[in-house]
């Protein structure tokens, strides 16, 4: 029986997605399901900003995640893919800055209170348009337990590690030289200073000796901070140098007297070999002032103006203005000795890319060597695996070099440090819930740490918190630890390498078994995408173009894994043409089925059935394989080519004889095939298209209530394999390709007949007898031959060789000579033209002597070559009238 048919005609993503979608959700399709005794599958989504708007590295890491999620929940694995967003604390700040501004006001004219209330409402009104855009991606994630970094529950593990961390001596308050934004106005970890090359100078600067010496010279690229030198360092190794240390040398400008110290430190070959110690300005100068006792006098403002300890004359100007002025005054004192032209790294903001001012302050600290040295040895071990192993290398070198952690910032908007200060006492109090009182003397007076902590305190518990930690919840023990995590390599150790060391030391496990790191998409030039080059791609306008499964194939095809890509126009038309391929041959294929057509079970396989059985479990294995490698790109690939290059190229076009000429049986069995690996092809391409693959599903007879998401993975069958025979069958397709190149040389129409003959290789005579309706059908064959090996053909003929015989095709089927010869004699007519006038100009002293040397010598080689094809026009020309 035949069920009415009814698919559209072609594939409109849009009038397909979004209904999928909601079916999917509100059937709670996505709701990971605990299942004692099986091993879960599990992600946790890197949180995206709450101030974000999806862009193509949120796409690429959404879609690499969904294809895994999908794929291992077909395979019946409990399957939690767990989503979420970040508070951010200082891109939401700047934004709501911004805001403030734009209304004539700052945070302090409102006042924190009623900045935090904006924020939340920023949140609110925001927080969810990412995950609106991630839904239209496809991202399958489980809704219902989605968080956030500041919501009640995050908010309680922040407090429960920061206590835990304090109370073991990991987190301390000091002073130190960190990171300093004058923008945004708050410190910085030193993940999060990005470094940029810039060229600048390097000043040679003559410190006079305070006995009235020479005194000696320093090379500095920041002669502003010399304001605050209180030391001038050499290595105790420099013989240029020896004896010089434990004298004083008069500091010019301020006039103040200051020692030089002998300390390893100090670079012998850079610059002079002597360098000045501003030990509130730079964390090394810094160290080596704890080593010798140096003082420690901070010149500059928040803001990164000159304070008043940078003395009058520099007071309140600008870092630029106060270099200019004081490289001024060390000329007109001859104190400038020499400037030379220097290149160096110099570090920026992360976020607005301003230039950091290393500087003096009083900050939270994490003690990293004690985390560091256990997520060290638990890469090293292959607790966690990064894929490609190669990133390995980038996360040790930051573990291996790590500094302590300044983990608070001077910014309302965030976790707020769990730390009270009673100004009755002085006592310290820290605390996992609000105290009332002071511990020691129980005065009420008590006063929080105005700062917050760093956003990716909160975002490194993220594996955990977000599973119900610090409570012992059933979804912890069950899917922690994660099984893998997609990231960019961009943030090994802003997140990576911190949700290791938090894992082990809150939960004693590595938070995730795989680190699966993506490249980024660039634009087709290979420039990353930014606002400043106007070359960033919106994917949900690129969804609106082309459908988000050709968005979801473009980033998967031909990518490996931490190897960036481009974002090319062709690239997603060539993904909607796949999917419209796709489309029509699935329409044909239902437009024949009828309800009975299930089921390729003892029924009679004929050789094209047991060649695309056989590439069908081929690419079963292979594509199995592939994504449990976290290979997308050879996964998306191999599923591909069975889908275009051999269900659609071949075994549609190969099976069509049969359905429509063949016997009853024939035609069954054909059907039967034709059902069996649409359905195989559709799971196997589901992982990376969806929404195409959904709709087709449903469209198969009696399958309108079922789901290609919920359906079971493909199973490899060996029973299916039939190597010999799909050695035969490629013997046919070969000997088939061979034809049509032969008729594309002679650029023959395709509806041009000619005779086919055959020599056949031996044991190749009864395949190729069985083939002959399809060399018929599929090479434009008039009549098919067989030859013995001493037949002779007394024809001209064009002839290939293939493994399954010789391919002769006369000459005269393929062409009209008369036609043919009229045609060369035109062409030789044409080129002798061509070679005549290239003669006369190169003969003629007045074009060898005047025009640019390049152009005569192209007019030389253009003769040549002309002279070249007019010999194969003359050969071409004896050979059609012999």
């Amino acid at each position: 029986m035949k069920t009415e048919f009814t698919m559209e005609k072609t594939f409109d993503p849009k009038s397909v997605e979004a209904a999928t979608y909601q079916r999917w959700e509100k059937s709670g399709a996505f709701v990971a399901r605990r299942v004692p005794g099986k091993k879960p599958f599990t992600i946790v989504m890197p949180p995206p900003n709450i101030t974000g708007q999806l862009h193509l590295g949120h796409a690429m890491d959404s879609v690499l995640q969904d294809a895994l999620t999908r794929y291992h929940r077909m395979k019946g694995d409990p399957t939690l893919w767990l989503p979420g967003t970040d508070h951010a604390s200082i891109a939401t700040e700047l934004k709501l800055v911004e805001q403030l501004a734009s209304e004539g006001l700052t945070k302090a004219d409102i006042g924190r209170d009623a900045f935090l209330e904006r924020a939340w409402k920023w949140k609110e009104q925001y927080g969810g348009q990412i995950t609106r855009q991630l839904r239209r991606m496809g991202a399958s994630c489980d809704w219902s337990r989605e968080r956030f970094t500041m919501d009640e529950g995050c908010s309680k593990a922040v407090r429960e590690v920061f206590v835990r961390l304090y109370e073991k001596d990991l987190i301390y308050r000091g002073d130190r030289v960190i990171n300093w934004c004058p923008v945004c106005k708050t410190a910085l970890s030193d993940a999060e200073v990005e470094y940029e090359e810039k060229h600048t100078h390097l000043w040679h600067i003559r410190y006079p000796g305070e006995d009235g010496s020479y005194g000696v010279v320093v090379a500095t690229t920041r002669p502003e901070t010399m304001l605050g030198d209180t030391g001038v360092a050499v290595n105790p190794n420099d013989e240029r140098y020896a004896g010089l240390a434990g004298k004083n040398v008069v500091l010019p400008l301020a006039n103040r007297v200051i020692p030089v110290v002998a300390d390893d430190y100090v670079d012998m070959e850079f610059g002079t070999g002597a360098v000045k110690m501003t030990p509130a300005h730079d964390p090394n100068d810094f160290e080596v002032a704890q080593r010798h006792n140096l003082g420690i006098l901070k010149v500059t403002h928040d803001d990164g103006t000159m304070n008043e300890q940078a003395g009058t004359r520099y007071q309140g100007l600008t870092g630029a203005a106060c270099r200019e002025l004081v490289l001024e005054d060390l000329e007109a004192l001859g104190l400038l000795v020499k400037i030379e032209d220097y290149d160096h790294n110099v570090g920026t903001c992360y976020r607005c890319a301003t230039t950091v001012d290393p500087l003096i302050s009083r900050q939270w600290f994490v003690r990293m060597r004690p985390l560091a040295e256990p997520a060290i040895e638990a890469v090293r071990n292959g607790e966690t695996q990064f894929i490609p192993q190669r990133f390995e290398k980038v996360y040790f070198n930051w573990m291996e070099n790590i500094r302590d952690w300044c983990i608070s910032r001077q910014l309302w908007w965030g976790h707020r440090i769990p730390v009270w200060y009673c100004d009755a006492c002085g006592e310290v109090i820290v605390s996992r819930d609000d105290p009332t009182a002071c511990t020691k003397c129980r005065s009420h007076t008590l006063r929080q740490d105005e700062d917050v902590l760093d956003t990716w305190f909160s975002s490194a518990l993220w594996p955990f918190s977000t599973l119900g930690w610090p409570d012992e919840t059933e979804d912890l023990k069950y899917f922690y630890p994660t099984t893998t995590l997609v990231t960019g390599y961009d943030i090994i150790f802003f997140w990576v390498a911190r949700m290791i060391f938090s894992g082990l030391e809150q939960m004693g496990e590595v938070p995730f078994r795989y680190v699966l790191i993506h490249g980024m998409v660039r634009d087709a030039l290979g420039r990353k995408m930014s606002k400043s080059l106007a070359n960033g791609i919106d994917p949900l306008e690129a969804v609106d173009a082309y459908g988000a499964d050709a968005l979801r194939l473009s980033l998967c095809m031909g990518v490996s894994p931490g190897n960036d890509t481009r974002y090319l126009p062709e690239k997603m038309e060539s993904s909607r043409n796949f999917a419209n391929k796709i489309w029509n041959a699935a329409r044909f294929v239902m437009m024949n089925l009828t309800d009975e057509d299930v089921g390729i079970a003892g029924r009679e396989l004929a050789l094209p059935d047991q060649w695309i059985l056989t590439r069908c479990m081929r690419a079963v294995s292979e594509v199995s394989q592939h994504l449990e490698d976290c290979e997308h790109g050879l996964a998306a690939q191999k599923a591909y080519e069975l889908a275009w290059s051999e269900f659609c190229d071949w075994y549609i076009e190969l099976a069509k004889s049969d359905l429509f000429e063949g016997t009853p049986e024939r035609a069954t069995t054909v059907r039967a095939v034709l059902r069996y690996v649409l359905e195989v092809l559709l799971k196997l391409l589901h992982p990376f298209m969806p929404f195409l693959t959904e709709e087709l599903y449903r469209n198969l007879p009696g399958y309108a209530d079922q789901s290609c998401m919920l359906s079971d993975w493909p199973a490899y069958d060996a029973s299916l394999l039939f190597e010999a025979e799909e050695a035969r069958m490629q013997g046919v397709m070969d000997l088939i390709r061979a034809v049509r190149n032969l008729r594309a040389e002679r650029k023959v129409q395709a509806g041009h007949k000619a005779r086919l003959l055959l020599r056949a290789a031996p044991g190749w005579e009864d395949v190729l007898t069985w083939a002959e309706p399809h060399f018929k059908r599929l090479s434009a064959a008039s009549s098919v031959t067989l030859l013995t090996p001493d037949d002779p053909v007394s024809d001209k003929v064009m002839s290939a060789v293939t493994v399954a015989a010789e391919v002769l095709i006369p000459l005269g089927d393929l062409i009209d000579f008369d036609q043919e010869i009229a045609r060369t004699r035109k062409e030789i007519a044409s080129m002798m033209q061509e070679i005549e006038r290239s003669q006369s100009k190169l003969n003629n002293p007045g074009f060898t002597a005047k025009a640019p040397p390049a152009l005569v010598e192209a007019e030389r080689q253009k003769l040549i070559d002309n002279g070249a094809m007019l010999d194969v026009l003359n050969a071409r020309l004896a050979d059609l009238e012999s």
